[in-house]
């Protein structure tokens, strides 16, 4: 199976969110190193849902909350009805698991019911980047 290689963009704590419109569905990796505000969590979840995330891997702080974040935006994104199988975004927190592993999770295991999702976002929540480290740990997973 080959696993493209992901895309980068580091997201400040409580920033702008840029515009990711007219992407393909895609999967993603939250990297939460730093605090961040309940409002803007709940709008960059809204955020990811709109750009086409449809599976999101969340790792590092309050990462559980930001699963329920994510489905809850989703399902307000159909008025709390039916979501179709398409729209569904698949969630998952890794609490406790080193990052190398939802890495690997992310290349092996993560899968849409209906669709391939090529392109790979590390979305990392930091004041600082760290894009070469993370790429790197991703291609090695």
């Amino acid at each position: 199976m080959h696993n493209p290689s992901p895309h980068y963009l580091r997201l400040p704590p409580d920033g702008d969110l840029p515009p990711l419109e007219n992407k393909p569905p895609f999967k993603a990796i939250l990297i939460v190193d730093d605090e961040i505000s309940e409002m803007w969590q709940w709008e960059a979840s809204r955020w990811l849902v709109e750009a086409g995330c449809r599976y999101l891997m969340a790792w590092g702080r309050e990462c559980e909350a930001w699963k329920e974040s994510v489905e809850d935006a989703c399902l307000e994104a159909f008025d709390y009805g039916d979501v179709p199988e398409d729209k569904l975004v698949m969630a998952s927190s890794h609490e406790d698991e080193d990052l190398s592993d939802v890495f690997w999770f992310s290349k092996h295991r993560a899968h849409h019911p209906a669709h391939e999702l090529k392109p790979v976002w590390l979305l990392h929540v930091a004041a600082e980047a760290r894009q070469e480290e993370l790429l790197g740990e991703y291609e090695d997973a």
